[in-house]
């Protein structure tokens, strides 16, 4: 048989889910299945399109589509090679981060099935517990310091400029302060080394953010959430606002910049960008105020966003 027949009998599975038939649905192996859509959920977190995915993981794209659907069988070396692209642990691919002591499975147990407010308590009180600082919500006091979280495109830097010059407070686009750190652009640092390292200066630009200014307005980069360990750092030293807009919004805008990163390499664009969002909303939501930037035009949108900063930090209005 040539390999261009056999490459296209193998394709054709991928090819299937790409179309979403589901006729077969029934035969995949529930583990398979769950395992591909915390894959999907990942890629999408980070804002990866499948391509990016498969380059740094050193493995075809079909290979990688029929991992996401939830077809075929796949060695532990791809999930390495999967898991390592994807910047998270082999456990959390699979689907089991609490399984590496008896004291994280009785962690597990007591926090199983526990409603989301539940868990935000116990997170915010074991931020404290660890020297964390903030847990500015559980307390009815806010820090003075706010960052505005969101995808690009929300209005952060338009934004947040007119925000810190109202409150008289100094503006902080943080990807600038990774840049510094760096000494290279954004695209550099990620081209050059990668998305680790990228995440590694992100934190510490945060980090000397907190430490330099008690009061600031931080306009942070859409996909710091991906890190949960620099997001912890956020919510528990930041008043944290959250930027929404309508997909078609958040694209016209980027565009308007002459920026499609990270979409810029897909075809789909759109449906790309809609990924990254759903991946991201459930993080984005733990701000502390929630501000829809499509609903109005700027004026209005600043004015209530400025409204809702200085209430929050019992300035007057």
């Amino acid at each position: 048989m040539s390999s261009t027949i056999l490459h296209a009998i193998e394709a054709r599975p991928a090819r299937r889910a790409e179309a979403g038939e589901t006729s077969d649905v029934e035969d995949k192996n529930p583990f398979l299945v769950g395992l591909g859509e915390r894959v999907r959920a990942l890629r999408s977190r980070r804002g990866m399109t499948r391509r990016a995915v498969a380059l740094a993981a050193d493995v075809s794209e079909r290979h990688l589509a029929n991992l996401e659907y939830g077809i075929g069988n796949v060695s532990m070396l791809v999930l390495l090679q999967v898991a390592g692209a994807l910047q998270c642990s082999l456990a959390e691919l699979i689907g089991d981060v609490t399984t590496r002591s008896p004291e994280w499975l009785l962690l597990r147990e007591l926090l199983e099935h526990r409603d989301e407010a539940t868990l935000k308590r116990v997170r915010l009180v074991v931020g404290e517990l660890l020297g964390m600082g903030g847990a500015n919500e559980g307390k009815g006091v806010r820090s003075p310091r706010v960052a505005l979280v969101g995808l690009r495109g929300a209005g952060k830097s338009t934004l947040g400029q007119r925000l810190a010059d109202d409150l008289g407070f100094p503006f902080v686009e943080l990807s600038r302060e990774i840049e510094k750190f760096a000494g290279c652009s954004v695209n550099e640092i990620q081209s050059l080394y990668g998305q680790n390292a990228y995440r590694r200066y992100e934190r510490r630009a945060l980090e000397e953010a907190i430490q330099i200014y008690p009061e600031a307005v931080i306009a942070t980069p859409g996909g710091l959430v991906s890190d949960a360990a620099t997001f912890n750092l956020l919510l528990a030293h930041c008043t944290t606002v959250w930027l929404q807009a309508d997909p078609e919004d958040h694209m016209k805008r980027v565009a308007a910049q002459g920026d499609l990163r990270p979409m810029a390499a897909s075809k789909e664009a759109m449906e790309d960008l809609k990924g990254i969002l759903a991946g991201r909303a459930a993080f984005y939501s733990k701000a502390e105020i929630r501000l829809d930037t499509s609903a109005q035009p700027l004026e209005p949108t600043f004015q209530a966003l400025r409204e809702m900063v200085r209430k929050a930090l019992q300035m007057p209005v």
